[in-house]
């Protein structure tokens, strides 16, 4: 865990329509990247909020694609911890490589809060939850609206709030 080097973000978010889509697995630490993330909106404005929980991490990927025409923005949130076996590696690298095509492809910002951790302690650390160091929930939905607002800004969608 780094910590170092993260950007202070801020934009506005008024109008914007943005659905936070969760895994299940993990209840605790996923609760925290939640609420995490729903702290991160209403900071940066945002009321119209969608909260669409899915069963893993790795459906986050067919949940934020069917969403995107709906949204300004998603922030997809999982949890994946290491274990004894390959499934680690395939689950992070599908998540990671699905949404980034979801983002290309739609031009919908999908802000990233997968967390891809060793073991408990290290999820819990980055969960957003008393006591943890890092809120990464509030990380990847402030990230997503800093990006709508840019692209809405210098490349604008039919119907995206006006932005200046």
């Amino acid at each position: 865990m780094s910590g170092r080097g993260a950007p202070r973000l801020s934009a506005e978010g008024t109008g914007l329509r943005v659905a936070v889509v969760a895994a299940s697995w993990h209840e605790q630490v996923m609760d925290g990247l939640v609420a995490g993330a729903q702290r991160g909106l209403a900071d940066a404005g945002v009321a119209d909020v969608e909260v669409v929980r899915v069963p893993g991490t790795f459906e986050l990927t067919v949940a934020c694609a069917r969403l995107a025409p709906r949204f300004d923005a998603l922030v997809a949130l999982g949890v994946v911890i290491r274990g004894g076996t390959p499934h680690f590696d395939y689950v992070c690298q599908s998540a990671t490589v699905g949404l980034t095509d979801v983002s290309a492809r739609s031009g919908v910002p999908v802000g990233f809060g997968v967390l891809t951790c060793d073991d408990e302690a290290q999820a819990l650390d980055r969960a957003g939850l008393p006591g943890s160091r890092e809120d990464k929930g509030h990380e990847a939905a402030t990230a997503a609206v800093a990006m709508a607002v840019t692209l809405d800004r210098v490349a604008p969608r039919e119907g995206a709030v006006a932005r200046s």
